[in-house]
């Protein structure tokens, strides 16, 4: 598990809209910073590495993505589809660093692109639009609201991501049935999908985990939180969450989980900040490694994502812009783990520990 990475998402994780259902892609996230700190200097780049790599490297996290890029699933299957894109829509006729475009193109899913924010600003918005749509498969849609874009922009990076992946044991839809779910609004019914399986299981530190794995190189964890899921996940850290994966077994569970789909959407502008990334925003930002013929900063970091689970499995998909602006074990009896109540999904890699998606799933 790649610790600095999980610590980036947890920290803006605490950041983002509490109190309610909302998914995000901390892999999508990561990928369109990474890209625009490779062409960061000085305290610029300093804040964006801390950022995104607590007490890490910023270029063992880019390998991190690098590798979790693609999810392989069994031989002559289809139980696994992933796509990937870093895309940097550059303003016609500006002279962008040949060595920042190169390190765009060696990104997984790489591309450069001219665009004309100066004289058609909502033309080259819907391009973009377009071009995030078909990677994600339809799921991400207006990224860029109307008027994110205008005719001082003079480059956007963005990363989109897309998933589907099978389990490895699908739930039968026949069993799925109406059962009670505990939310803050109420108890409500909700379609309850059940399995009775052999899952990576541990609890501890307040949680309770159940592991499903899937068809390809991706896992889903189910955190149950033993109490107030609100205050359980700003408690919840890196060493604790580090630390329930590695005490993970195996149990056979009677698991009970919800079917549900899960949006978000936010301007990351804020919650960046509050993790220290402060200069990138401003006038005093040092983006010279991305072009030497002009000043630029980040007017905002733009961020979509959709999170699907139902009985064959999990889709998902994800989107980040960033706009940047020019100055110039086995039991005898299963143990029962019936998500009843507010929780949080984990969806990550499981070589590198890359955190695809994160789903809190307070109303399902």
């Amino acid at each position: 598990m790649d610790v600095p990475h999980l610590e980036f998402t947890l920290s803006l994780l605490r950041e983002l809209p509490a109190g309610r259902n909302f998914a995000w892609s901390p892999y999508s996230v990561a990928a369109a910073l990474g890209i625009a700190s490779a062409g960061a200097r000085g305290r610029t780049y300093d804040e964006l590495a801390s950022a995104i790599a607590p007490n890490g490297d910023l270029g063992e996290v880019a390998a991190v993505l690098a590798r979790s890029a693609r999810i392989d699933g069994p031989p002559g299957g289809d139980g696994a589809e992933m796509a990937v894109a870093n895309d940097l829509w550059m303003q016609g006729g500006l002279a962008f660093s040949e060595e920042f475009q190169k390190t765009v193109l060696s990104w997984p899913g790489g591309a450069l692109h001219t665009a004309d924010f100066a004289g058609d600003p909502d033309g080259a918005r819907q391009e973009i639009n377009r071009d995030v749509e078909r990677t994600t498969r339809g799921l991400i849609k207006d990224l860029l609201a109307d008027g994110t874009i205008h005719r001082d922009v003079a480059a956007v990076i963005v990363n989109a991501l897309y998933m589907k992946v099978a389990w490895l044991n699908v739930f039968e839809r026949t069993i799925t049935k109406p059962a009670s779910f505990h939310a803050p609004s109420g108890t409500r019914q909700v379609p309850m999908m059940r399995q009775s399986e052999h899952f990576g299981y541990t609890e501890g530190h307040g949680w309770r985990m159940a592991t499903l794995p899937t068809e390809g190189d991706a896992m889903v964890d189910v955190l149950l939180p033993d109490g107030d899921l609100a205050a359980a996940e700003r408690a919840l850290t890196a060493d604790v969450l580090g630390s329930l994966y590695a005490d993970r077994g195996e149990a056979k569970l009677d698991l009970a989980l919800p079917r549900f789909r899960i949006e978000g959407a936010a301007i990351l502008n804020e919650p960046l900040q509050a993790l220290g990334v402060n200069e990138a925003f401003t006038r005093e930002a040092d983006f010279s490694a991305i072009t030497e013929e002009m000043r630029i900063w980040i007017d905002q970091v733009v961020h979509k994502a959709v999170l699907t689970v139902d009985e064959r499995g999990f889709e998902g998909a994800a989107a980040t812009a960033v706009v940047m602006m020019p100055m110039s074990l086995d039991l005898s009896t299963p143990v029962p783990f019936l998500v009843d109540r507010p929780f949080l999904v984990i969806v990550r890699h499981q070589q590198t520990g890359a955190v695809y998606f994160v789903a809190r799933v307070i109303e399902p």
